[in-house]
């Protein structure tokens, strides 16, 4: 069974800083790119980073640029995004998701639909200011 899920979440102030996991199991994970995105009340959900597991290529949104690190441990299938620096615009609740295919698209990477294969179920990211 594929399986993708998301911890880390939390409240914290602006300022502050997080670190999400996204843990993978159930597929070969180094044949899957992984990308985050978050969704915020009302809003679409919006792609945030994407990380290919074997070329270790990285894209972020312009909102996050500077702020989030998103990066891959093999061993444990797992990635991770560093969130630092963290704005109340930043709430949201994060997904990963699964993209077979060892690379991120540079075209494609932030779509939400016809893309990835695999979603967590999320996790809550709050920002108070």
């Amino acid at each position: 069974e594929v399986q993708l899920v998301e911890s880390g979440g939390g409240s914290v102030q602006a300022g502050g800083s997080l670190r999400l996991s996204c843990a993978a199991s159930g597929f070969t994970f180094d044949d899957y790119a992984i990308g985050w995105f978050r969704q915020s009340p009302g809003k679409e959900r919006e792609g945030v980073s994407c990380i290919g597991p074997s070329d270790g290529i990285t894209y972020y949104a312009d909102s996050v640029k500077g702020r989030f690190t998103v990066s891959i441990d093999n061993a444990k299938n797992t990635v991770y995004l560093q969130m630092n620096s963290l704005k109340p615009e930043d709430t949201a609740v994060y997904y990963c998701a699964a993209d077979w295919g060892p690379s991120c698209h540079l075209t494609t990477w932030y779509h939400t639909q016809g893309v990835y294969d695999y979603w967590g179920q999320g996790t809550q990211v709050s920002v108070s200011s």
